[in-house]
Parts: structure tokens; sequence; C-alpha cells
């Protein structure tokens, strides 16, 4: 596979490893009950992640970046509460779902054990587009240990742009082709590749919930494709 020069993992992280669909949804809906409302909490979701999503890929193209990840969360629930006919929703009720919840997200279960196993043969690091601090919180609620947390929040150009991917290889002293992108989506890692990343497509069938992922099958380009991270730990040898 030509993986012999790889010696940093960079993990996405925002539906790779964590499981928003499940953390936002059930919020949506616990708080829907409160007030006696019913919606389709599920694909509220989906619209909220497709937002703040779409708010922060290739941020900082232009201008600096004026806010992170948790603002576009709660920028894209304020105005999915206006459009569905959610005011009764409180301040403080929007507040637990945009950030409490998002910083107390759950990881998938196949990849905590995995994590340290994978550390041992290489520098894992949480790459991402999502803020420091919920990475910082999901770490802990999750008992990881990343060997590195390099938000784009840091460098000011978020992915897709070239520009973060370089700087992140940077930031751990290494080429672009020492590092491998571990990532479920496509446009993540076809943007790391570009710039000399190898890459990994892990598949998450549950990232979206009901409505399965967007783009389900992988880039063939990837040097990796697998179902699980115990199978990507197979793949790179780290038993």
């Amino acid at each position: 596979m030509g993986l012999g020069s790889v010696k940093a993992l960079t993990f996405d992280t925002g539906g790779t490893i964590l499981d928003w669909h499940t953390g936002f949804s059930s919020a949506l809906a616990e708080v829907g009950a409160r007030h006696g409302l019913e919606r389709d909490w599920g694909a509220l979701t989906n619209e909220l992640r497709r937002r703040s999503l779409g708010a922060m890929i290739n941020l900082g193209e232009h201008k600096p970046p004026a806010y992170n990840f948790d603002g576009a969360h709660r920028s894209a629930l304020d105005g999915i509460i206006a459009e569905n006919d959610l005011d009764a929703f409180t301040e403080e009720e929007r507040h637990m779902i945009a950030y409490d919840r998002a910083h107390n997200f759950e990881c998938w279960p196949d990849f905590p054990a995995v994590l340290p196993k994978l550390r041992g043969s290489y520098i894992c690091a949480s790459f991402t587009i999502l803020s420091f601090r919920i990475i910082i919180d999901t770490a802990r609620r999750n008992g990881l240990s990343w060997d590195a947390v390099i938000s784009c929040e840091a460098i000011g150009k978020y992915k897709l742009l070239p520009e973060s991917y370089q700087t992140a290889a940077r930031f751990l002293q290494l080429q672009p082709d020492e590092c491998c992108m571990v990532a479920c989506h496509n446009f993540d890692l076809d943007a790391a590749r570009a710039v000399g990343f190898k890459t990994a497509f892990v598949r998450r069938p549950d990232e979206w919930g009901a409505d399965g992922p967007p783009d389900p099958e992988p880039n063939p380009k990837c040097d990796i494709i697998v179902d699980s991270f115990p199978e990507l730990a197979e793949a790179l040898g780290v038993h």
C-alpha cells in the first residue's frame, strides 16, 4: 500500500470518531417532549449538521474566521428552531443542545480500544474542524488520549483548504506523505490526498442515522478502505 513512510495518523473526528447524530437527535427529542412537540428529530438533526458543516468548510479562505464550530452549531440550531415553530425552546435549552450536548458526544464503540494500540506505532492526532473545546471535552468523556489535537481553529484555515492540511503536517514536523488522513468522508480524504497525505476510509454507515451517509462509497484512490477501526489497525499491521 506504500504506507511504510507514514509516521502519523490524523483523524477526522466529527462523524468518523463521534456520533453526532445520536447526540443531537436525542437532545432535540428530549427538549421537544418537554414542550409537547413532535417533529422528525432525525431529519432536523441532519439539517443542523448540513448547515453547520456548510458554514465551516473552507472557512478562512478569504478572511479570518469570525466564529468556530460551536458558533456554527448555535447559528444552525437557531435557524431550524425559527423555521419549524420551535420557539418554545428556551435559551437554556438551546445552549444545552448546541453546546452541552456537542461537548458530550459519545464516540463509536469500536474506537476507544484501538486508539492506544495505534499510538504504539504512530502519532495519533485529532485533526478537525471542530473546536478545541469540543475535542477536549469529548476526549475526557470517552477516555481518549490523543497525542495531539490540531483544530483548524488554531490554523485559521479550515478544511478543505490545502493550507489546513499542510499546516497540520508542519505542526507535527512531518512531510504530508508521512501523514495518513483517517476519515469516513471522501471530501476530506480527497483534499488531504491532493496535498500528499496517504488516506484511509473507515466506513461509518450510521453517521447520518436512518438516512445513511451522503457519500457511503469510498473513493478507490484511498490507500486503505475498511469497515471498522479494528480492521484499520490490522491493515496497518497493528495487532
